[in-house]
């Protein structure tokens, strides 16, 4: 009895903390919501203002917002939002309160198609006769390729430059799979499709080698001729360059070679800068302004025509907070649908796919989208392939650029059997009783002969509607899709060729085109999904950013490879996907 009360009481006890801090907790997220929901005022620009493009983390299509995990470390993951940069730079080259544009180039990187699109945004803002100049204390490849456009490109007296041309790294977690004893069963259709090698294989098929080297060699050429024009040499000098690991070259040979046009400490290319704005006080602060800060005082378009964009980050996946989560992705489709002050869609996929029955869902809410007779384009960015081009198939017109990977139709199952890690590795035995031959189907037991005819008949049946999808979107014949798919990988320039994208361009062509389609003199765009705005928000609708940022931070240059196990743990049984290639 005594030790019945002595539950009773510390249940109380108990319940009367747990309240306690609820209330406190209910009461400092009031607070917090209340200052949030505070307007915040527009920033004002000074005039000789010079916009500053801190490229020290990596581009993302768009920037949510601080997590709270930043909050609490004090920190933030210094992530650029393409959106905003894009539009800060076209912006700024009209602004008369805008001098010039500094590329502060201190590390981050981005992806091809992201590369040329920034590049391609300060040569339009060039052409306004702005100046634009570039420093680092050492260039990263990507950066370097940006900074390449500048007017001038300084270096630090003991920085490097990285120019090493273009290669895919592929993990391959097979030795590891049969360690633990896990055999990973595979069925797909597609010779190319080679999500699953590392998986099965030490290293890449003869297919894969092939495929890599096809879309790696034209998108390096791309961005060398590129870099050749914009510092007046022949593509052969960057490429030797590259050939000869540049990096370790001397700063007074790499400003020889014209690699830099100046070395400079920093503090002396700020005194540059200060001269070119009229600072001639020794105490006069250069008049530095991020682009997060500068995209906040762009005033938004006023129109009754509206274009949304929606964006299409990520993985597909069927539930979930993080990437393109089909649950919701097609009920907010459907809803822009029935909107009425949304008169068309521009659908920015980013996604090297996910999961089939997802993708799925996404193209069928977007087919309903094209019922209502509004016009619906896709723009491509880094990479739109195996699920990201199935969602993208149906659309009107598709926008890609020249350094866009896509393509790789095909489908595949990753199915895991443990009975090696159970048995061998662990010594537990695993007894089926059953009342059917085949209820034993799971990770546990290898798939039988029969199973695995069924599965591969499943995934041949979910490759033909795929190629259907694919077939009728383009509006060309099932074989002439069937000769293009196999799972195989294409560069933009390529898949412009073959029929699989209508136009090269990026996001800012694909909008005015589409508004050019509707008739529109004046239009405005909305982007979707709407930002979940700050941390508060964050902690109340999902910890899972939070744990991203958290791993991120702790693994660094191990975080894809981590991704990679991470993905596989979590794939459904059949994938609409293409591998993980780390281009660098």
């Amino acid at each position: 009895m005594k030790q019945f009360f002595t539950y009773v009481l510390a249940t109380i006890v108990g319940i009367i903390v747990t309240s306690v801090i609820a209330t406190i907790g209910m009461f400092l997220m009031s607070v917090m919501m209340l200052f949030a929901g505070m307007a915040t005022p527009t920033p004002k620009i000074s005039s000789h203002s010079i916009l500053h493009v801190a490229l020290d983390g990596p581009v993302e299509e768009r920037v949510q917002g601080r997590s709270l995990f930043d909050e609490l470390q004090g920190m933030s993951d210094n992530a650029i939002a393409l959106n905003d940069l894009i539009r800060s730079i076209d912006h700024a080259a009209t602004d008369p309160k805008i001098e010039g544009i500094y590329l502060d180039c201190q590390g981050g990187g981005s992806g091809a198609a992201t590369t040329a699109y920034i590049r391609e945004a300060l040569q339009r803002f060039k052409e306004s006769g702005k100046w634009v100049v570039a420093y680092a204390d050492a260039y990263t490849q990507s950066n370097y390729i940006i900074a390449s456009v500048a007017d001038s490109i300084w270096l630090n007296p003991q920085g490097l430059v990285d120019i090493h041309g273009l290669g895919g790294t592929l993990p391959f977690f097979k030795g590891l799979l049969d360690k633990l004893g896990v055999e990973m069963q595979v069925i797909k259709v597609g010779t190319y499709k080679s999500a699953v090698e590392p998986y099965i294989l030490t290293e890449p098929s003869e297919a894969n080698r092939e495929q890599i080297k096809a879309y790696v060699t034209p998108i390096w050429k791309y961005f060398c001729d590129g870099m050749a024009e914009s510092l007046g040499v022949a593509p052969e000098t960057v490429n030797q360059w590259a050939d000869s690991i540049i990096m370790t070259r001397s700063q007074e040979r790499l400003l020889v070679d014209g690699v830099v046009t100046s070395l400079l400490y920093r503090h002396e290319a700020e005194e540059w800068m200060k001269e070119q704005t009229g600072k001639t006080d020794k105490d006069d602060d250069l008049e530095l302004v991020s682009v997060a800060r500068y995209a906040q005082t762009i005033k938004e378009k006023k129109s009754s025509n509206n274009i949304a964009v929606l964006y299409a980050v990520g993985d597909i996946v069927d539930t979930g907070d993080e990437g393109i989560v089909g649950d919701k992705m097609a009920p907010l489709i459907l809803d822009l649908a029935e909107d009425d002050d949304v008169d068309a869609l521009v659908l920015r996929v980013n996604s090297g796919g996910g999961s089939a029955f997802a993708s799925e869902q996404i193209w069928e809410a977007l087919e309903q989208f094209k019922s209502t007779g509004k016009k619906f384009y896709v723009s491509m960015g880094d990479v739109a392939a195996s699920g990201g081009y199935y969602i993208s198939c149906g659309a009107d017109r598709i926008y890609c650029q020249p350094v866009t990977i896509t393509g790789s139709i095909g489908i595949f199952g990753l199915i895991p059997s443990i009975k090696g890690l159970l048995n061998e590795k662990l010594g537990v035995n695993v007894a089926t009783i059953a009342t059917n031959p085949e209820a034993n189907i799971g990770i546990v037991d290898p798939m039988t002969p029969f199973q695995r005819a069924s599965m591969q008949a499943m995934i041949d049946r979910g490759y033909e509607t795929f190629v259907g999808r694919c077939a009728a979107g383009r509006d060309m014949p099932v074989d002439s899709i069937k000769a293009i798919a196999e799972g195989r990988v294409w560069d933009g320039a390529t898949a412009l060729r073959i029929g699989l994208v209508d136009q090269l361009g990026d996001l800012d062509c694909c909008i005015a085109d589409l508004a050019e389609e509707c008739g529109y003199d004046d239009y405005k765009v909305t982007e979707y999904p709407e930002p979940r705005g700050e941390w508060w928000e964050e902690m109340l609708l999902s910890s899972g950013s939070v744990k991203e940022r958290i791993l991120k931070s702790e693994l660094g240059e191990a975080y894809p490879y981590y991704m990679m196990m991470r993905k596989m743990q979590r794939m459904e049984h059949v994938q609409c996907r293409m591998e993980e290639v780390v281009i660098e």
